[in-house]
């Protein structure tokens, strides 16, 4: 069961111009030239970056410009892993592999560190830094997705056993960084919760977890800050992007338009097992989930 975070937690050449992937068309606008869709799921970039072999996941970096995948599938029992990153250039985007990554980053806000779960980098005068590590506690923490407020503060899971893990976080106070607390019940319920995301603002936090009252596998949910600063209780993010499969990984587009969330799904010709593919939804139906007060 959980094949997102069993997947994700498991966890190469570089082709210029517009075309990626056996000639799937790549257009020159923004989102990899790819449509946006209204208010029903659609697979994000099909044949480009969700493909039939790979299960794949993905994220803009803050400026748009920049599309990172990481890929993973298993073969003979052992898990092959790839990542890349789509590049917005003068006549178009291009395909760029990344030898050597083993995970997909989560930029902060402002673009200057990329967080990969227990370990970053920051932007230098030449690129990125070398690998860092945020110590103590966090290395005593099996962390598999961090996500940064504009704030700084964190949000992350813990990986536990069972579906027993937690989903933590950690603000900046007066300048000093808190020691990680779990997040109340009104998020920690349920089983297999994962894959947090917290809005910039830090008015919602959004992940994944199995709940009774929920689709069949684990969906996404949502809870809304309220005006004393707790957290609301979770709200399922319903039937638009939610079914008896397992969806995993919300974000939102830095933009704020676009939610983009896995789903683990049966390949249409029947063959091979179920695979985690990329979606992604028009994100103005989450403010008509938020109570009125």
């Amino acid at each position: 069961m959980k094949s997102i975070s069993l997947a994700v937690a498991a966890i190469l050449s570089a082709s210029a111009g517009v075309h990626a992937n056996g000639g799937h068309a790549l257009g020159d606008g923004p989102y990899l030239g790819q449509t946006p869709p209204g208010n029903k799921a659609q697979v994000f970039a099909p044949g480009v970056v969700t493909t039939p072999e790979w299960g794949d996941a993905g994220r803009f970096a803050p400026d748009m410009n920049t599309f990172y995948v990481q890929r993973w599938r298993q073969v003979d029992g052992e898990t092959k892993r790839k990542a890349l990153k789509f590049e917005r250039t003068d006549t178009g985007w291009r395909e760029v592999a990344l030898p050597g990554e083993a995970r997909m980053p989560f930029f902060a806000p402002d673009g200057e560190t990329l967080h990969y779960g227990k370990r970053y980098k920051v932007r230098t005068a030449d690129g990125w830094s070398e690998m860092r590590d945020l110590g103590a506690p966090y290395n005593d923490i099996r962390i598999m997705t961090m996500s940064v407020s504009a704030r700084g503060t964190y949000a992350f899971d813990e990986v536990g056993t069972n579906g027993n893990g937690m989903l933590r976080y950690s603000e900046v106070v007066d300048g000093e960084r808190q020691e990680p607390k779990p997040f109340g019940p009104e998020i920690n319920t349920g089983t297999w919760n994962a894959h947090p995301f917290i809005a910039p603002d830090e008015s919602y936090i959004m992940w994944d977890g199995e709940r009774e009252s929920g689709y069949g596998g684990s969906d996404l949910y949502i809870s809304f800050r309220q005006p004393d600063g707790t957290w609301g209780e979770a709200i399922n993010l319903g039937d638009r992007v939610n079914t008896a499969a397992e969806e995993g990984g919300p974000h939102i587009t830095p933009d704020g338009k676009y939610l983009i969330f896995n789903r683990v799904v049966t390949p249409a010709d029947g063959q091979g097992g179920p695979q985690s593919d990329l979606f992604w939804i028009d994100a103005g139906f989450i403010e008509d989930l938020r109570p009125k007060q």
